[in-house]
């Protein structure tokens, strides 16, 4: 198989870091839902899972039952909460095998798993998802009463908590948040008045943790801050979170160009007089956003250069000066760390116009990483 010589690197220590951040704000009395859906967001789904689960996190959350099968068949035990629901009778008995939680927001999904729990002759732990304003999964307010009448009928569910989501936690505006914090407060309680235990209530996300303490309820979903990165990138956090992962290229070649030389495909980057550049062996193959070109910068050496000319899939080239003792070999570091300098997430994502989300996926991603703690 080709590996390539470009690296990315995840600190275990730096995720460590911000969980302990996370701890720091909430408190005791409040459980972690370390969030490693998408490979983790890039870092790593077993390796992180395994990791957070050592540094005491109490459960983990994923997308999707394939995804809780990895960390199952790796050996990991904690309660595995299942986000995006399931789809039918395999994925049912898939989570009933394994003990995972899966939130339900849909009847039929509900009724599927109860009768394959009757057929294993097992009961099985649920979330209920609502939706209290977020507009995507969930079950709408007014037919809350009616699903949990509903679901109450089915004997082989044990619902143990609401979920929800925050949609707007990082904006400065903060009502409509409060709004939804509210609505889910409401209903928490009269169903508890109605006899139900629910002490696995998780509404608040990164941002709900860095501003809303009144949305810890039982369990809080750090995801994007485990990993250093920011809901927004002009988002201020009230704790100082270390960017996890690093991605490192190498210099190709240095060369001169003349003056009115283009640079890259469709020359949209042209030298203005003599230039000097460097071709750097990373590119929108190796998670680079293509929107990066002419517009984002490198480390090499510690000094930072511009990118000049398309991203290619596996070239960047970046332009440098004169005086420069920039070698072939030298290391290129597009994300994190040398010297005394950094670029982070959130800055690579404000220049290609995107979430640090995003840059930690498309880099991380089926690639071969390396971890150092």
């Amino acid at each position: 198989m080709y590996v390539s010589s470009n690296r990315v690197i995840i600190d275990l220590s730096a995720i460590r870091h911000n969980l302990n951040q996370v701890r720091a704000i909430i408190g005791s009395g409040v459980s972690i839902m370390g969030i490693v859906k998408s490979d983790a967001y890039g870092h790593g789904l077993v390796e992180v899972a395994d990791f957070l689960v050592k540094e005491g996190v109490q459960y983990l959350g994923v997308a999707h039952v394939e995804e809780a099968m990895a960390l199952r068949e790796s050996g990991i035990r904690v309660p595995v909460f299942l986000l995006c629901g399931f789809n039918g009778r395999d994925d049912a008995v898939s989570i009933i095998k394994n003990d995972i939680i899966p939130v339900v927001y849909d009847i039929e999904r509900a009724r599927i798993l109860n009768e394959e729990c009757l057929r294993e002759g097992k009961g099985t732990d649920i979330c209920i998802k609502m939706d209290t304003g977020m507009g995507r999964l969930g079950v709408m307010m007014e037919d809350v009463p009616w699903f949990f009448k509903k679901i109450s009928s089915f004997g082989s569910l044990r619902l143990r908590g609401i979920m929800s989501h925050l949609s707007s936690a990082d904006e400065d505006d903060r009502s409509f948040t409060s709004e939804q914090i509210n609505r889910f407060k409401k209903i928490v309680d009269e169903l508890r008045r109605e006899g139900f235990k629910l002490d696995m209530n998780t509404l608040s996300n990164s941002a709900g943790i860095m501003k809303y303490r009144e949305a810890d309820f039982d369990i809080v979903r750090p995801g994007i801050m485990l990993y250093g990165g920011l809901p927004d990138p002009d988002f201020i956090p009230p704790v100082e979170l270390r960017p996890a992962m690093k991605l490192a290229g190498r210099v190709l070649q240095i060369k001169g160009l003349p003056p009115g030389h283009p640079v890259g495909y469709g020359r949209s980057y042209t030298t203005k007089d003599k230039e000097r550049i460097a071709v750097i062996s990373c590119g929108y193959g190796d998670g680079i956003p293509r929107s990066l070109s002419n517009r984002g910068q490198v480390l090499i050496r510690g000094m930072r250069y511009h990118l000049v000319g398309r991203v290619s899939m596996n070239i960047t080239v970046a332009r440098i000066g004169e005086g420069s003792d920039i070698k072939v070999g030298d290391e290129a570091v597009f994300l994190g760390a040398q010297g005394d300098d950094m670029i982070t997430g959130d800055e690579m994502a404000r220049w290609a116009n995107t979430i640090s989300y995003e840059i930690f996926c498309s880099i991380g991603s089926g690639k071969s990483r390396e971890y150092v703690i």
